[in-house]
């Protein structure tokens, strides 16, 4: 029997959820088949969403009419806004949480979710005609049929597991590896290689001693994941936890590293160099006598918990006896230990900027299977495959993202035109233009691009326009407001900030350091009587967006000129305009990279690792530039 579809993905992790949503939401009949119906949207290593960088990659896939912020927020534990200390490029949204209930969220959306079909399975062949891929087969022997596929396999293609000397085949514990696809791929031409993750043992609370350790609670103000969401959060808020490693749980790890499948040769594949294991740990940092871990819960009503920065590979007794060492653990018990997993990924400089593969057409890669890391990478990569893929089928412009519009147009740029040579992680350090990709304004920068594009819906359109309505008119009026010197004073000698000799207009007076928005809607009654005017549920939203648009206006405009001017090498197309094999004037190097990545634009071009400028110009002149 065969069915029918316009786009199938495969696998139900964070990048198949948004890829399935986004292209069945534009109006693709899609079909998602995942390996486990109860594990769809499973967070397989941390209970969190968010963080440096990342936050700001979930506000952006909540801004084009994604799903992950808004299932973020209902079955948050926990909420905190990370570097508030520092400049708001770098304030980062990050919540824990429920294990558990964020899969019934999704599954809950993903089954209201119309001309979208769920099929529980495997995919052990794809289908391929004429240069596209055409469908796919599970190992059911059933047949299903599309104009396009989206692969987002995780870590389950040729998954396996390692503990010491003990290795398990699997994707994930207790869940099988998926074999046939790669093998197929590189069959085609298709170049394939293996990266490792791992995640920490898994701790009973009830035997965990927390007076021995540092509290952590979360913040309770108006900051969500979602732009839609202003209701208070469903369910219990849980504390963290922090404890410290010390010389007696190092020298225990140390003895085990003879059986560390990391430094014993049994593991050969790429590992992240930003989430390193805690036996790695002791290794690169042999001068420090401590490590911070952090305990985040699993859930709401759960004793589980999970002991972040003591990811391990290592056997499973030296997990435990390391672990008694540790302040509040001394009488620990585990649900289960440390696991390191190897598994397949495709150099994604083999895909464009749609992330449609450049040897098979209507074939698109989202997530893990492109050497990244991480729930929010996955996630951001999935949307635009899926809404690409929905594009392929119905026809449209190509969705893209550029450097300068979104953390999700770096990430992408940054795998088609440079690769990787370890797990990708997004860092707010990758991005040129980071003032203007701040978490507070991903939906000014991109709801209506989505919404233009068929993805976003009228009323995130609506809500969009609302609050720019609201910031807009607050601006205007502190540009033409003016506070009387004998009115505020007082309050600027209190704060030990210049006094007025004549009257001067509020927006001045807000771009000091010493003063906010708050200070003076409480020192000036017709400024608060303005503030009142905005709807209440978004008023905290739009007095932070409006004061930041103020403090930093400066330098949101000279970073507006620097990325205007770098983005007109973006728009001279060099795609199949010479034949790079015989540019004798360019580097062996250049010629080499340009021939492999086939970059669209002079701009893509520059930022390939190996092309110097020297090349760049050469290109340029035989342009005629």
């Amino acid at each position: 029997m065969i069915f029918n579809y316009d786009v199938i993905v495969i696998g139900a992790g964070h990048a198949g959820c948004e890829a399935a949503c986004a292209a069945a939401n534009m109006g693709s009949k899609t079909l998602l088949i995942t390996m486990d119906m109860n594990k769809i949207g499973q967070m397989s290593c941390n209970p969190a969403i968010g963080g440096i960088a990342k936050g700001q990659i979930v506000r952006e896939i909540d801004a084009l009419g994604g799903f992950m912020g808004i299932v973020t927020d209902a079955t948050a534990i926990q909420f905190r806004m990370l570097n508030k200390s520092k400049g708001p490029a770098m304030w980062s949204p990050r919540s824990q949480s429920d294990r558990m209930q964020f899969i019934i969220k999704w599954r809950e959306i993903l089954d209201a979710t119309p001309n979208l079909d769920i099929w529980q399975d495997t995919v052990t062949k794809l289908h391929f005609e004429k240069g596209s891929v055409t469908g796919c087969k599970t190992s059911m022997n059933v047949d299903f049929k599309a104009t396009s596929v989206i692969l987002t396999t995780g870590t389950f293609l040729n998954g396996l597991m390692h503990i010491g000397k003990t290795q398990l085949v699997g994707g994930r514990i207790a869940e099988p590896s998926s074999f046939g696809v790669t093998e197929q791929l590189k069959e085609i031409g298709f170049s394939t290689d293996r990266m490792k993750t791992g995640t920490p043992v898994r701790l009973n609370g009830n035997s965990i001693d927390f007076s021995k350790m540092a509290e952590q609670v979360g913040e309770d103000d108006f900051h969500k994941f979602s732009f839609l969401d202003y209701k208070p959060r469903p369910l219990p808020q849980r504390s963290c936890w922090i404890t410290y490693t010390n010389s007696s749980t190092h020298e225990i790890l140390r003895g085990g590293l003879p059986y560390s499948p990391l430094y014993n040769g049994q593991i050969q594949s790429i590992g992240p160099r930003y989430c390193p294991s805690i036996e790695t740990k002791i290794v690169t940092f042999a001068d420090k006598d401590q490590h911070q871990l952090f305990l985040e819960p699993e859930g709401a009503y759960t004793q589980e918990y999970y002991l972040n920065g003591f990811s391990s590979s290592l056997p499973i007794e030296v997990q435990f006896e390391a672990l008694k060492t540790v302040p509040g653990l001394e009488n620990v018990k585990a649900y289960r230990p440390g696991y390191a997993i190897e598994y397949d990924f495709f150099d994604p400089t083999q895909l464009t900027h749609t992330l449609e593969t450049k040897l098979v057409k209507n074939l698109f890669f989202a997530g893990q299977i492109n050497g990244t890391t991480g729930y929010e990478e996955a996630a951001g990569q999935g949307l635009i495959a899926g809404m690409n893929a929905h594009i392929n089928c119905h026809g449209g412009q190509k969705f893209i993202l550029s450097r300068d519009e979104a953390y999700i147009g770096v990430l992408i740029d940054d795998l088609v035109t440079k690769g990787v040579d370890e797990p990708y992680r997004m860092f707010t350090s990758r991005a040129e233009y980071r003032i203007l990709l701040r978490q507070d304004d991903a939906d000014a920068r991109l709801t209506e691009k989505s919404y233009l594009a068929g993805l976003a819906n009228r009323q995130r359109f609506d809500l969009l326009k609302t609050k720019q309505e609201a910031i807009q008119s607050l601006l205007l009026f502190t540009k033409e407001y003016s506070v009387k010197a004998a009115e505020i004073n007082p309050l600027l000698e209190t704060l030990e900030t210049a006094s007025l000799k004549q009257s001067t207009k509020l927006y001045d007076l807000i771009l000091r350091p010493q003063l906010n928005i708050s200070i003076l809607e409480n020192n000036l009654p017709e400024f608060k009587e303005k503030i009142f005017q905005i709807e209440e549920l978004r008023r905290e939203e739009i007095l932070e967006a409006s004061e930041i648009l103020i403090k930093y206006s400066g330098y949101i405009e000279r970073e507006k000129l620097i990325a205007d001017k770098l983005q007109r090498l973006e728009h001279i197309v060099i795609e199949d305009k010479f034949d790079y094999e015989n540019l004798l004037s360019l580097s062996t190097e250049a010629r080499q990279k340009l021939i492999k990545i086939k970059p669209k634009t002079i701009g893509q071009a520059s930022r390939i690792p190996g092309i110097s400028p020297n090349d760049i110009n050469v290109l340029l002149v035989l342009l005629g530039r």
